[in-house]
């Protein structure tokens, strides 16, 4: 009677454990930003999430700041004593190594190897140069690029970690006009072999290389161009066979028109979301974890559940750049003021 009581008993509880009521938690939607107290007021447009806790930014005044428990508490300072440079880009590899790019004059690229308390310069541009993105395709190869300089592309390549930056040997041409922005650092796309690059101004173009530079295809946007203000400010790709771009006219942060586009890259052709961001956007990031696409900019933020084809406004909080962690399991933001932000759902 002993087995048959304890074996009814078994079965009854597999029973119950099976049943409809126990609940799983579907997350349909972010809830939008925790906002973290910094000790900077820079505009903070350089960002980099090693890992949930392990967050990087830098921006105007020479600043960059970092917080190894999740944005309680963050220790900053002066990249190489250069307190009127605008570092608009970084890429951290750990808590202790970071490569940090300035916008505009000087044109220089430092690095870090010991958590920010020393910078050393690692490469300067010529006075006609303007550094607008950094991206790395994998722990070593990374690549900055910059408008236009005698009617080409400015990318420079390393493979040591930032150590040594050249020029790739086959840089893109230009159109006349056509330029990058460094709104959010985050136009330029490196994943393996490929580079994908976004422009604008007088004209908006997708750049692409499949060989790491070695040779390029060039296909024209469908965001915002024509005027100096307008035109793709940020790329990522969610898996699908597709880019996604967001950007539009920065001097009209409210207008929806031409602020978002997909390019579906087996077809090599441009599709318009159904429902836009609402408004110009400077920074885009997929979050794999929920299928999400999360685009940012100075009147709020958004996000999209197929791959960029409809957007929902989620936040009034205005930002300038989005990232992803490396290791894959959050969302930041950086902003005006020394805003920063991470991602609640």
């Amino acid at each position: 009677m002993l087995k048959k009581s304890i074996g009814a008993l078994l079965i009854s509880t597999a029973l119950f454990s099976c049943q409809p009521n126990s609940k799983e938690v579907v997350v349909k939607e972010p809830n939008g930003w925790e906002i973290m107290d910094t000790p900077v007021k820079s505009s903070l447009r350089g960002l980099s999430v090693v890992t949930e806790d392990i967050i990087w930014a830098s921006g105007s005044g020479g600043v960059w700041l970092k917080s190894l428990d999740g944005g309680q508490t963050w220790t900053h300072g002066i990249i190489g004593s250069l307190d009127s440079v605008d570092f608009r880009s970084i890429y951290a590899f750990n808590a202790e190594k970071a490569i940090a790019v300035a916008a505009g004059q000087p044109a220089v690229i430092y690095k870090t190897e010991d958590g920010g308390e020393t910078w050393s310069k690692k490469h300067q541009e010529p006075e006609d140069a303007f550094l607008d993105g950094v991206s790395f395709a994998d722990f070593n190869r990374g690549y900055v690029f910059g408008d236009p300089v005698e009617g080409r592309w400015t990318i420079l390549e390393t493979k040591d970690q930032g150590e040594s930056w050249n020029l790739i040997d086959s840089l893109p041409l230009a159109e006349s006009g056509e330029a990058g922005f460094a709104a959010s650092a985050s136009s330029l796309l490196a994943r393996g072999d490929e580079l994908w690059l976004g422009s604008g101004g007088t004209v908006s173009n997708l750049y692409y290389s499949p060989n790491r530079g070695g040779t390029w295809e060039k296909y024209k946007s469908n965001l915002s161009q024509g005027n100096a203000s307008q035109g793709i400010f940020s790329l990522t790709q969610a898996g699908n066979g597709e880019i996604i771009a967001v950007g539009g006219d920065y001097s009209q942060e409210d207008e929806i028109k031409g602020n978002a586009g997909l390019f579906l890259i087996p077809d090599q052709k441009w599709i318009q979301p159904s429902t836009p961001p609402a408004g110009y956007r400077s920074g885009i990031a997929y979050f794999p974890h929920f299928h999400w696409v999360i685009a940012t900019g100075p009147s709020g933020s958004d996000f999209s559940s197929d791959g960029g084809k409809n957007w929902t406004s989620f936040s009034s909080e205005g930002f300038h750049a989005v990232s992803r962690a490396h290791a894959g399991g959050a969302i930041w933001a950086s902003g005006a003021g020394g805003k920063i932000g991470r991602l609640t759902y």
